[in-house]
């Protein structure tokens, strides 16, 4: 099985390699930008980097099942031994934009947990990438989750205002916070150990978190929802309830957090 999961995980990397030259041929110019629903847009280069991903891989594996943001879910994911989880641009706001900040993610899912994975961003030519039990790289080089084990002084990726949001129940520390558009970027750079924690209480989907969750899981990182219960990619519904990635010590910390404010608010 490990000569399989290798062999998929060369298959990724080459795959994210040219799906993200497919999308810097637009990133100058994005072209047409239309909204798949309210707030959510879709570009050009979004559906070319599908199509070209779809090609590659599914050609390569014909008998695994597909999940992509861009593409109409056919429901092989939910039969197939493994399947391809894929956002062919995690941060489509940040790629019409023009800022470094989106990624190729493509992950190989068997029993509901991602095997092999690549998150990569093609602006800084960054390449996340990890296998089941053989730890998380980037460009080769190893990666480890910060061993930081207090929230005060925590530097943390999440959106403006969470942290005034009024539901809390006690203020969060003085933390050195930052944003990224892409989920997966936020998690592979914990992962990286160049931040601390991201958190998110926003909804996402199994694209944006597939890829990225092994990565960080393989840097000693815990990965879960709000609730603290590891996801799972092989589920009817794809919508996952927020999103706690850090090390261990501050992994706890922030989940207590979330949960008393969350019981609070569902109590108030």
């Amino acid at each position: 099985m490990s000569q399989t999961n290798s062999a998929d995980l060369d298959l990724l990397i080459d795959a994210a390699r040219n799906g993200g030259a497919c999308a810097m041929k637009w990133f100058a110019d994005p072209g047409e930008i239309t909204e798949k629903s309210p707030g959510n847009p879709v570009t050009r280069a979004d559906l070319e980097t599908d199509a070209l991903l779809r090609n590659i891989l599914c050609a390569a594996r014909p008998d695994y099942g597909w999940l992509s943001e861009e593409s109409r879910d056919d429901g092989s994911r939910l039969s197939a031994r493994r399947s391809f989880v894929v956002d062919p641009i995690d941060g489509t706001r940040a790629f019409i934009a023009g800022k470094p900040h989106f990624t190729i993610c493509i992950a190989v899912v068997e029993e509901g947990r991602p095997i092999s994975a690549v998150v990569y961003n093609p602006v800084l030519d960054e390449l996340f990438y990890a296998e089941a039990g053989k730890g998380a790289f980037c460009n080769d080089q190893s990666l480890t989750v910060s061993k930081c084990q207090h929230l005060d002084g925590t530097r943390m990726l999440a959106h403006d205002g969470l942290f005034s949001y009024h539901g809390w129940k006690e203020p969060w520390p003085k933390m050195h916070t930052g944003s990224r558009n892409s989920m997966a970027y936020r998690i592979a750079l914990v992962g990286a150990g160049q931040w601390d924690a991201t958190l998110t209480l926003r909804s996402k989907c199994d694209w944006d978190l597939a890829a990225a969750d092994l990565i960080a899981t393989e840097a000693g990182a815990i990965v879960t929802d709000t609730a603290g219960q590891v996801f799972r990619y092989d589920l009817q519904n794809t919508i996952k309830p927020g999103v706690i990635c850090a090390g261990p010590a501050l992994h706890a910390l922030i989940l207590e957090r979330v949960r008393k404010s969350l019981v609070r608010e569902k109590n108030s």
